[in-house]
């Protein structure tokens, strides 16, 4: 099996892993640590990530930490309106509505931790042709 699973640094890793539960109705596959000292993995569906604490003696900045972020993760679900909604609803920031783009149904939050998301699915044949 092959599969790519991003590792996302966050100042308040236990928060984090409660937003992500509450937002995304995120599963914790693993966890080791207590409060915000942690590392998780959580899943949402078949899709897996971690959730750690940032550190700068390790190079392992989190969005705060660089008034930014660097990368920007795509969670594909069938229904974007509804995760949008509850993503919002858990404390994140709208950043676009939910439109047609590129073929694609998509809207794009900023989580509280300052991670950046779009939110989507696909119109048509997928992968794209």
């Amino acid at each position: 099996m092959t599969s790519i699973q991003p590792e996302l640094w966050v100042d308040r890793a236990g928060a984090a892993v409660a937003f992500y539960q509450a937002a995304f109705g995120a599963s914790v596959m693993h966890l080791v640590g207590d409060g915000d000292d942690i590392v998780a993995q959580l899943s949402i569906g078949d899709a897996a990530f971690w959730v750690s604490a940032a550190s700068s003696s390790m190079k392992r900045l989190s969005p705060n930490a660089i008034d930014g972020t660097t990368s920007r993760t795509l969670l594909v679900v069938d229904n974007p309106d509804q995760i949008m909604a509850r993503a919002m609803a858990a404390g994140a920031t709208e950043a676009s509505a939910v439109s047609h783009e590129h073929g694609w149904r998509l809207g794009r939050i900023i989580d509280p931790f300052g991670h950046e998301w779009e939110i989507g699915k696909p119109l048509g044949a997928r992968p794209p042709v």
